[in-house]
């Protein structure tokens, strides 16, 4: 085992033990030889990013031991893993990614994505919530990543939603972090980038996780289970203002009923495959003054585009009901050089709910622009 080799006590990653009733009930069906789905819905981490092969991803290395663990039952596994992304985008996709899979289990990772601060407790509390709630009740599992270089993480964020939803919580911080800190290996041994683990990082992360659940199966063999705790999220007072669990995303091919102009954005019809191709069934233009405008119905307003690692890229600007003092500039150039991102903006947060009339316009072309301006989506939420 990894974890032996490098010293890793285990134990020392879980950070809130939660209620284990409703990992404990997946783990009875998979006993009894049903089918499962196990997933994961997170950032680049749980994509596999820097993993050699998707097999050596901690995602599908922990899939694997359910495989294991349970040999009669079918396991479906579900990778929703998409980099550079955080929970805002993540409850905005998760019934789309996840929940359509009807899970069972899921791991719910954006720790190093999310910043540590309340728009992203509030936004991961949505997240939470509209997980819970959904209509398979699937077990739910908190895995905190951390960077490498300095133990940066948004984990004190998403363990206060983990301790008010009773849920589970399990952190490389105290484990693979720990023992960089205590000289056992270094970063070096476990990411290339001190961010991404490399397949020992990988192997090493699961094995935490793989831990836990272990400890959970042999508890429950042992006779040792947890009660339900009958968590009603909708009855629930949530802990932050809650305006993202419901959050509706726009794309050209659901946005008839809000675009409300299109002068001069093109509309791209390229079939998306994969999540992972980010940069589908969107909108582009090149124009200076091209112009697109939506009515959101909401209280916060999100806006995806593209951030070209290649320069120069076109500029825009956008507009919530006329208010250029608070306009939300949309810069295309990315200063990072890993690849193009999928951006997401916050143009507007905690407006009075309703209709919001939304303009983005081409502010800044270039002669030499190597991309165009890159409309993903346009995101509302609130109830």
């Amino acid at each position: 085992m990894r974890a032996e080799k490098y010293g890793i006590d285990c134990s020392r990653g879980v950070r809130n033990r939660g209620n284990l009733y409703r990992i404990e009930r997946v783990m009875k069906k998979a006993m009894r030889g049903e089918d499962i789905t196990v997933g994961f819905l997170g950032g680049s981490i749980t994509q596999g990013c820097l993993s050699s092969s998707p097999e050596t991803c901690y995602a599908y290395l922990v899939y694997r031991w359910w495989c294991d663990t349970f040999p009669d039952a079918g396991i479906t596994y579900v990778n929703a893993g998409i980099g550079g992304t955080t929970s805002q985008f993540g409850v905005a996709r998760a019934d789309s990614d996840l929940l359509s899979k009807n899970i069972d289990f899921t791991v719910v990772e954006f720790s190093v994505n999310d910043d540590d601060n309340e728009h992203f407790l509030e936004t991961y509390e949505g997240l939470i919530r509209k997980i819970y709630g959904s209509r398979t009740e699937p077990g739910i599992l908190i895995v905190n990543s951390v960077r490498y270089d300095n133990g940066v993480n948004a984990q004190a964020q998403h363990i206060k939603i983990g301790k008010a939803y009773e849920l589970p919580c399990v952190s490389m911080r105290p484990t693979l972090y720990g023992k960089i800190l205590d000289g056992t290996y270094t970063s070096r041994d476990i990411t290339e980038d001190d961010l991404h683990p490399n397949d020992e990082g990988h192997g090493l992360m699961a094995e935490v996780i793989i831990s836990f659940l272990n400890t959970v199966y042999e508890e429950l063999r042992a006779g040792v289970e947890a009660v339900d705790n009958h968590l009603d999220v909708q009855k629930m007072a949530p802990v932050t203002p809650n305006s993202y669990e419901n959050s509706v995303r726009y794309q050209n091919d659901t946005s008839g009923s809000v675009m409300t102009e299109n002068d001069g954005f093109e509309i791209d019809e390229q079939p998306q495959n994969d999540i992972r191709e980010i940069f589908r069934r969107g909108w582009s233009a090149r124009t200076k003054g091209a112009r697109i405008s939506f009515d959101i119905e909401g209280s916060c307003i999100g806006v995806q585009y593209r951030k070209s690692a290649v320069h120069p890229a076109c500029i825009a600007r956008a507009v919530v009901d006329g208010d250029l003092e608070h306009a939300k500039i949309l810069d295309g150039n990315f200063e990072e050089t890993w690849g193009d991102s999928l951006h997401l903006d916050t143009i507007a947060e905690h407006l009075p709910y309703g209709k919001h009339h939304v303009e983005i316009e081409l502010t800044e072309t270039h002669e030499n622009d190597k991309v165009p301006f890159y409309l993903v989506s346009v995101i509302g939420s609130g109830k």
